[in-house]
């Protein structure tokens, strides 16, 4: 009989792997604006592959106070001050990536959802200040455990810089559309699965039931 593949929840012992991506207007995450947020959740089908799965996505009005970098304005395109973004406030914004994720987590049994993203140290100081700025108590994420694609693509195909992994993992990608907090999502989250497919393909996964790892 062929071997039934345990489930998303015993994966990643227990996290919920939420690709997360973010476009802001600076480098410190506890004083420049947070301008766009978008989130990837993944499945696992029958064979034990992680594919892409839903998406949340918000444009973000700066905090009250925020820091506003022209330099990072001017690399990632982004105009606070259009209208035609549909921004919508950052307490409305988190709290509904948290709601979304903490859905998602619940019906796949995970306990804790953990942030994977490019360069994912940025990603997540900006995700855990916006949480803090807007006091949520119930954040599904895990404070400061992460999955960083730019290690596991140096690793997987011996590149680190989002677009050359993606290309070297044969995900297609538009530079066009780099700097887009949603195309850079769905992107790191197609690199993701590749990576950890082809891992599970070479029998790297599941473990045997002996092992105490």
């Amino acid at each position: 009989m062929p071997q039934t593949m345990p489930p998303l929840s015993q994966r990643f012992r227990g996290y919920f792997p939420v690709i997360i991506d973010v476009e802001t207007a600076g480098f410190n995450a506890q004083t420049d604006a947070l301008l766009e947020i978008a989130a990837v959740t993944l499945s696992m089908d029958d064979n034990g592959m992680l594919h892409p799965d839903q998406t949340y996505h918000a444009h973000v009005d700066p905090f009250e106070g925020a820091n506003l970098e022209t330099a990072a304005l001017d690399f990632n395109g982004i105009d606070p001050n259009c209208a035609l973004r549909g921004a919508i406030a950052e307490d409305e914004a988190m709290k509904g990536l948290c709601k979304h994720v903490r859905k998602l987590q619940k019906a796949a049994d995970c306990q804790r959802s953990v942030i994977v993203a490019h360069n994912a140290t940025f990603d997540q100081s900006f995700v855990n200040a916006a949480i803090e700025r807007c006091n949520i108590k119930r954040t599904p994420f895990h404070p400061f455990v992460s999955f960083d694609t730019t290690t596991l693509a140096g690793l997987a195909v011996g590149q680190t810089v989002l677009v050359k992994a993606c290309q070297a993992a044969g995900v297609s990608f538009d530079q066009k559309e780099a700097h887009s907090a949603l195309y850079d999502a769905q992107k790191t989250a197609e690199l993701f699965c590749y990576i950890v497919n082809r891992y599970t393909s070479l029998g790297g996964w599941p473990l045997s039931a002996d092992t105490d790892a």
